[in-house]
């Protein structure tokens, strides 16, 4: 056999070694033909025959410069010599009795007196107006200075990506007192199932975006994450499976306690939240079995409280968990301790009521919110009576006091919109994300019928926002796994003194007005009852009185035949 040949693949510099290294020279080159597509005869039918067109084409920018020479303008200096004139030829202007006696000869003509007394009222409103004016004054100076325009900005400011697998952004919460710690939780429903190893929450800090602070091990995703208002290194979080948790950052990443799984929910725990007490220890979850619990920090064996969320009509009727609507969105106000408020995956919003004695006084109120599942819900920060909703297409503004309809929304958005939130420090301004990736402010002070400004994030959807303390600072998050830090301008991150008179009269008047309509629907409603139950007593008075004559004349022929038999009879 014959032996196979090395060959050893060598590389040949076609430089010496001394000229590596040194500066790259640049010079202009001809050009050089990368590909040539010859024509397809295939495609020749479908050529359309057009009239010859001459078009120009230019791929860089063209500079261009015109001198314009204008015509001068001729100017010319002259000045005018005032003597006094108009005397005759006979008088001599230069002997004061000559001119003396001729202005006593005037003087005692008549013509005089009258061109005088015609004269003086001109000559006396142009002099009254001279010295009313001062050419050299400054006027207007001590009016104030007229306010700029305002300028509504949204920038971003810094963008957080999830490291590894990216995973939508299913909560977001900032760190108690203003600050500057992002907490934000990951999970894809999805694929959760498929995908164990992705179960990752993470702390960022704002200002370091390359690489979170903190990785949040849970044993199962996290679906939401919030700080404890009291103490700004504890959290707590809500998992897939249905168990809810909480985290020490001064610990670690692993959890310091999880209930048990024969107490925790039957689904995917959506909303947690940290409720008012003194030791700041007890918090509240929600999920689509339809269940709110109240848990302990210090013991989660078992929750302290449950509530089924089902709607009975008689007090002493039981709640059934069959029939219990699955929450989507959950809301809780410190200053109002025992009340609190559910979004439905119906569109329902419920007040709830903790310390109820039945179930009619533990869910008194209901509002028909939105088509689909109410995704964000949220007390105004200065008006507690008024909470917005998202859902669907539309945001809304509603009233405790009016629960039929609400008193403010938004036109019907051609994108779905994923969540909502009040300004905290500028009250009257609502942050919406949307499905295509922008982020709409609305002012209720400025304009209601469009939002003041809309930025466009990202190009994937935006599902998530939380705004900071402060209120200029607003963190979104994406559906990959991307959390934005958008700045607001300052107009929209600060109150003015006459915004909460001026949105009080707002809210007022539009409260004043649907009030006014639901006794108009009452009445309608009422009018209309009352016409139907007059109609079915018409009714059955035609029914009886034609019964009754029905049997009127069937007991008259009775009579009639009875009569003929007896003739009979008597005849026979």
């Amino acid at each position: 056999m014959e032996k196979q040949e090395k060959i050893e693949l060598t590389y040949e510099y076609a430089k010496r070694r001394k000229e590596f290294g040194k500066q790259t020279l640049f010079e202009d080159h001809g050009p050089e033909i990368r590909a040539s597509i010859p024509s397809n005869p295939g495609i020749y039918k479908n050529y359309v025959l057009r009239n010859p067109v001459h078009t120009a084409v230019q791929h860089t920018k063209s500079f261009s410069e015109h001198w314009v020479n204008s015509e001068r303008a001729e100017y010319s200096c002259s000045g005018v010599n005032h003597i006094e004139g108009g005397w005759p030829k006979d008088i001599n202007m230069a002997d004061p009795e000559a001119t003396q006696r001729y202005r006593r000869k005037i003087e005692k003509d008549d013509a005089y007196i009258h061109a005088v007394m015609h004269l003086g009222n001109s000559m006396e409103h142009n002099i009254l107006q001279n010295n009313a004016l001062d050419m050299y004054q400054i006027y207007y100076s001590e009016l104030p200075t007229i306010a700029p325009v305002e300028r509504s900005s949204c920038q971003t400011v810094n963008v957080y990506r999830e490291p590894g697998v990216r995973r939508p952004v299913r909560s977001l919460s900032w760190q108690a007192d203003g600050g500057a710690k992002l907490a934000s939780a990951h999970a894809d429903v999805d694929l959760t199932r498929s995908n164990r190893n992705s179960q990752f929450s993470y702390i960022w800090d704002i200002e370091n975006a390359n690489a979170p602070e903190m990785v949040i091990r849970p044993p199962q995703p996290l679906l939401d994450l919030q700080y404890n208002p009291r103490d700004q290194n504890i959290l707590i979080g809500g998992m897939y499976n249905g168990q809810v948790g909480w985290w020490d950052m001064r610990k670690g990443s692993d959890p310091v306690g999880i209930c048990a799984p024969h107490s925790a929910h039957r689904d995917l725990v959506r909303n947690v939240l940290f409720i008012n007490t003194k030791i700041g220890a007890e918090f509240f979850s929600s999920s689509p079995d339809g269940v709110v619990k109240w848990w302990d920090t210090r013991n989660m064996n078992e929750p302290t409280d449950s509530m089924i969320i089902d709607i009975v009509k008689n007090p002493t009727d039981t709640p059934s968990i069959d029939k219990a609507i699955g929450i989507s969105a959950l809301e809780y106000e410190a200053t109002i301790p025992t009340r609190f408020m559910v979004g439905t995956e119906t569109g329902l919003v419920i007040g709830g009521n903790r310390k109820g004695k039945n179930a009619v006084e533990k869910l008194p109120s209901k509002y028909e919110a939105h088509l689909g599942p109410v995704y964000s819900l949220q007390r105004n920060p200065t008006f507690l009576k008024n909470f917005l909703t998202v859902g669907d297409w539309t945001a809304r503004v509603w009233s405790e006091d009016c629960r039929e309809s609400a008193i403010l929304w938004t036109y019907s958005h051609r994108t779905k919109l994923t969540d909502g939130a009040w300004n905290p420090v500028r009250f009257s301004c609502m942050l919406i994300t949307q499905w295509d990736g922008c982020l709409s402010c609305w002012d209720l002070l400025r304009r209601r019928s469009a939002p003041i400004i809309t930025a466009q994030l990202c190009d994937e959807p935006l599902l998530r926002l939380r705004p900071h303390e402060a209120g200029q600072l607003v963190a979104c998050g994406s559906s990959k796994g991307t959390v934005y830090l958008a700045e607001l301008s300052q107009n929209l991150g600060t109150a003015d003194k006459n915004d909460k008179q001026l949105l009080t009269q707002i809210l007022d008047r539009e409260n004043k007005r649907e009030r006014i309509l639901e006794a108009r629907m009452r009445e309608m409603r009422l009018k209309m009852r009352q016409e139907h139950c007059g109609q079915q007593g018409t009714d059955n008075d035609t029914a009886a009185s034609d019964r009754d004559l029905e049997e009127a004349t069937a007991e008259y022929m009775q009579m009639i035949n009875d009569l003929q038999t007896q003739q009979k009879h008597s005849q026979t």
